[in-house]
């Protein structure tokens, strides 16, 4: 089973662009084992092709080479913090209307052109930050994501909201140093969330 790994720095996460089959040292790598862990009779094909800064136009830009050419089984996406992040200094956000359209491009491209199944994992921030003033956009743009997978995903990850459940008992910079990327804690949690989000699609497809 092919598993392909994409969005932006929180699944680049370091790795080596050189080798698709390296998975930096962010969730993916995590996942990865957990997933092992669960299914050691399987064999799995693990590819990461995130890239660091990366928002939902650029996953419309390289769909073809990056989506449907690798043609994976299973493609994962966490994609949206930069649609918010790379315009919040003067608050000129992208429309949300623009942002749906870019996000539904990439979906509707994986649902027509390839035979993977999708998991969409949620956008995220992190509580008590120097960055809670994203949510004046990122909620919109959440919400959105949650719209979109109504349609178009087979597992849906509401990483936000798991994210903002385990800070109620530890602090945001136990899982990271500035509210989006993830350090180790963050990015072991991220994996086993995805682990258990795996383990339902596979339930579904059995």
């Amino acid at each position: 089973m092919k598993i392909l790994f994409q969005g932006d720095s929180i699944t680049d996460a370091g790795r080596d662009r050189n080798d698709i089959h390296n998975l930096g040292n962010g969730y993916p790598k995590y996942a990865a084992k957990y997933i092992q862990f669960r299914y050691p009779d399987e064999e799995f094909e693990f590819i990461n092709l995130g890239i660091s800064g990366d928002q939902t136009k650029d996953l419309v830009a390289r769909l073809q080479s990056d989506f449907i050419d690798i043609n994976p089984d299973v493609i994962s996406i966490h994609i949206g913090v930069n649609d918010t992040w790379h315009y919040a200094n003067e608050r000129n956000w992208i429309s949300n209307e623009q942002f749906e359209a870019q996000y539904r491009e990439v979906l509707e491209a994986i649902k027509t052109k390839t035979n993977a199944k999708i998991i969409m994992i949620e956008q995220y921030l992190l509580p008590d930050t120097e960055k809670d003033f994203f949510r004046e956009d990122l909620n919109g743009k959440i919400d959105i994501t949650r719209k979109l997978a109504r349609e178009y995903a087979d597992v849906y990850v509401p990483l936000d909201g798991l994210l903002a459940k385990a800070c109620i008992d530890n602090p945001s910079s136990y899982f990271s140093d500035d509210g989006v990327h993830p350090n180790d804690n963050g990015s072991e949690y991220i994996g086993m969330i995805y682990a258990e989000a795996f383990e339902e699609l596979m339930g579904k497809t059995k």
